[in-house]
């Protein structure tokens, strides 16, 4: 058995999770308090929510990241992790991503796989969860590394490049002439908060009258459960730096405009600046002012694509071996049974 946690925030770790577990032949539960998706038919654990608008101490003085003092959710979370893993005795545990959820299974004696993220993980409590790991698993190219980790970070790593639920689809992209023809915009947002405004989108699709705009998710539009066919029907797709919707992206060898978010850590601005290194998408810090646009949608659905270096569309394979192989190494093969 593999334990699976899964973060609430956004939908990429759980698409990523479910994308592995595909692979993965022997039994897989998710723990999670994301509500179950219908398509999951293995093992769920949910776990209640663990919010609080005035959490006391929830860094244990900056140790940790999410341990607030005298809080009955969040102990009710990790006594139900805790009691999960007392009754299955896991083979392998994974975190996508939680310090304290990797830490706690580490104390209970069980292996731990951490699903890195890109950005300043050199704070003490990353530290830990990444120096506990017995791997990591990042979901980018090796050729386009961390530069910042130490040494024995990277020698503990499997760069699987992007792991997307389309990588299976192995398309090809299309001819410029066609998307030039056609000149849809898509902006696809995430679950994980946006600061982008309606009054932003509007005011570039204005400047760009011959251009058709389409919006994805966010707070301001109807969320698309799928929106491959979206996708592969753009021109070009603006979208934020997250893992997962770079991801979809690039299996979808669509132009990209990726404009990062703030997030913790700089993980965004981080990812973004790997695309740009490697000329893989067009990267602007922050939404362009509307004039710019005209000129910024021309130059960007004629790029040359270059996708294949961030998404070979093996990732989730061979994140799903290391997963099988750690497992079996530590129960001499229990883990790989039928599901």
């Amino acid at each position: 058995m593999i334990g699976y946690y899964v973060h609430h925030q956004g939908r990429g770790h759980l698409h990523r999770a479910q994308c592995v577990a595909a692979h993965v032949p022997g039994p897989m539960t998710i723990l999670s308090s994301l509500p179950k998706p219908q398509a999951w038919t293995g093992s769920w654990v949910s776990l209640p929510p663990d919010s609080d608008d005035a959490p006391v101490d929830p860094t244990a003085r900056g140790r940790l990241h999410w341990v607030p003092v005298h809080h009955p959710q969040h102990r009710e979370r990790m006594g139900t992790i805790a009691e999960w893993i007392r009754q299955e005795s896991p083979a392998l545990f994974v975190s996508d991503v939680s310090v304290e959820a990797a830490t706690l299974a580490r104390l209970m004696g069980v292996p731990v796989v951490v699903a890195a993220m890109r950005g300043d993980r050199g704070d003490e409590a990353h530290r830990l969860a990444y120096d506990l790991a017995d791997a990591l698993i990042a979901p980018w190219p090796q050729s386009l590394p961390e530069p910042d980790w130490p040494a024995h970070w990277h020698a503990k790593t499997l760069h699987t490049g992007s792991i997307s639920r389309y990588d299976h689809r192995n398309v090809q992209a299309r001819d410029a002439r066609d998307r030039l023809r056609d000149r849809e915009v898509v902006v696809m947002l995430g679950a994980g908060g946006s600061n982008l405004t309606t009054d932003q989108i509007q005011a570039a699709a204005r400047a760009t009258p011959d251009w058709s705009w389409t919006v994805l998710g966010g707070p301001h539009s109807v969320w698309t459960e799928d929106p491959w066919p979206v996708l592969r029907r753009a021109s070009v797709v603006i979208t934020h730096a997250g893992q997962n919707a770079v991801a979809e992206c690039a299996a979808a060898r669509v132009p990209t405009i990726v404009i990062p978010q703030d997030r913790p850590h700089g993980e965004q601005h981080a990812t973004a600046r790997a695309l740009h290194a490697a000329d893989l998408a067009t990267v602007r810090e922050a939404w362009p002012q509307p004039v710019v646009w005209p000129r910024l949608l021309e130059t960007t659905v004629t790029r040359q694509d270059r996708w294949e270096r961030w998404s070979h569309g093996g990732g989730a394979r061979a994140a799903a071996r290391l997963l099988t192989d750690l497992a079996s190494r530590t129960r001499g093969g229990s883990a790989c049974g039928s599901r």
